[in-house]
């Protein structure tokens, strides 16, 4: 993938640029005064922009606007679009009007994702279209169901210097409508917070690794240690994989909840969430069905003890009837403790008070989402994916 390093004071001509791994297409390698060095000792051009924004987008009229909109407005005279970083969105052969509107956009640069090749999960290869062709001293993946907050991608950058980063990644504030999403999404995300401590994330001593796709910021050199989107090219969670291959090639990873900085609403039909965490919950958390069982648990004891309760208060059992009556009241304090458990466990999802009180009403969904995760993963080995089927 690379090329030859000159010997010792020789002169450095003029060469093909290959922008990131040395790769580019037939046909689009433009001549440009380059520097030999980096990872894989391939040419560079002159001048890096400080940043290069990707949004791979496949059906996504419906919130691909406010996308770009945040995006866009980032741009002012100290980090100027164009001129400081780039913007590229990347349609992965949508059949809506996803690329009409990202051309809506002045300074927004359009590709279409190159073809799906066998081994290649759709929005890595959307991802890697323009990724090699990227200018940017930082690289920023981020999905086009996000919206950032003002001066996010300067802050963001400014971050991951900081804390001598090579990547940093955001879980964004969720945004959530209708029952079934404000019921079962805390459920989901307090095991996510549970199962990936930030603070242990990006800890270089802990093994625990994890990212966000939504928001995934990658210096130029450390992607090029990670080797790129064509060392997750299959991988169904490629943010995960990324982040657990940082951690080994030890290029410095960071992971936060970030509502100042970034929200998504990641799902707009119920439909659309059953298929989303169908396709990732078995591949997130070591034993899904495991996680399951000790979900039903919580069903039971959320329904059981109340139930047993008010039997044993309504019972009739003559000379032992006070005995009964304080057994109700044991149960029905167990219960409240349980609760109480229950709304601790959830709020470490970061939903609002309300949708975490309301989850218990999601747990059978939530357990019914884990068992049929497994059973794609484990038994049918294939799971389905904005119209694509990929291997489990």
């Amino acid at each position: 993938m690379g090329t030859e390093k000159p010997e010792a004071g020789e002169a450095t001509e003029p060469s093909k640029w290959k922008p990131v791994l040395g790769l580019s297409d037939p046909g689009e390698q433009p001549v440009v005064p380059v520097r030999v060095g980096t990872v894989f000792d391939q040419p560079e051009p002159e001048e890096l922009l400080e940043l290069t924004v990707i949004v791979p987008a496949r059906n996504e009229e419906d919130s691909l606007g406010a996308c770009l909109e945040s995006l866009v407005a980032q741009s002012d005279e100290v980090f100027k679009l164009g001129r400081d970083w780039e913007l590229i969105v990347v349609d992965d052969f949508s059949t809506d009007r996803t690329a009409e509107i990202a051309r809506g956009f002045a300074g927004v640069t359009v590709m279409q994702a190159g073809k799906l090749e066998p081994g290649w999960t759709g929005k890595a290869n959307a991802i890697w279209t323009a990724a090699r062709r990227a200018r940017g001293r930082w690289l920023l993946f981020t999905d086009a169901d996000t919206v950032h907050e003002p001066n996010n991608l300067h802050r963001a950058i400014h971050e991951a210097e900081k804390h001598k980063a090579g990547m940093l990644s955001y879980s964004p504030r969720q945004l959530v409508s209708g029952l079934a999403q404000r019921t079962l999404m805390p459920l989901v995300f307090c095991e996510l917070a549970l199962a990936y401590p930030p603070a242990k994330v990006s800890d270089p001593n802990q093994r625990v690794a994890a990212a966000n796709g939504q928001f995934l910021l990658v210096e130029r050199e450390a992607y090029r240690r990670l080797g790129g989107h064509p060392a997750v090219a299959d991988k169904v969670l490629e943010d995960v994989e990324l982040a657990f291959l940082a951690k080994r090639r030890k290029v410095g990873l960071r992971f936060r909840y970030a509502e100042d900085a970034v929200s998504t609403r990641m799902y707009r039909t119920t439909a659309a969430m059953i298929e989303g965490w169908t396709k990732n919950l078995a591949l997130l958390f070591n034993n899904a069905l495991a996680t399951a069982l000790w979900r039903t648990l919580d069903i039971a004891l959320l329904v059981g003890l109340p139930w047993l309760a008010v039997e044993l208060w309504n019972a009739r059992f003559g000379a032992h009837s006070l005995q009964w009556l304080g057994a109700g009241w044991v149960l029905a304090l167990l219960w409240v403790r349980n609760l109480f458990r229950f709304y601790g466990r959830v709020a470490k999802s970061n939903f609002p008070f309300v949708d975490c009180a309301m989850s218990p009403l999601g747990l059978p969904l939530f357990v019914v989402l884990l068992y049929r995760s497994w059973f794609q993963h484990r038994i049918l080995k294939q799971i389905s994916w904005k119209g694509r089927t990929y291997a489990g």
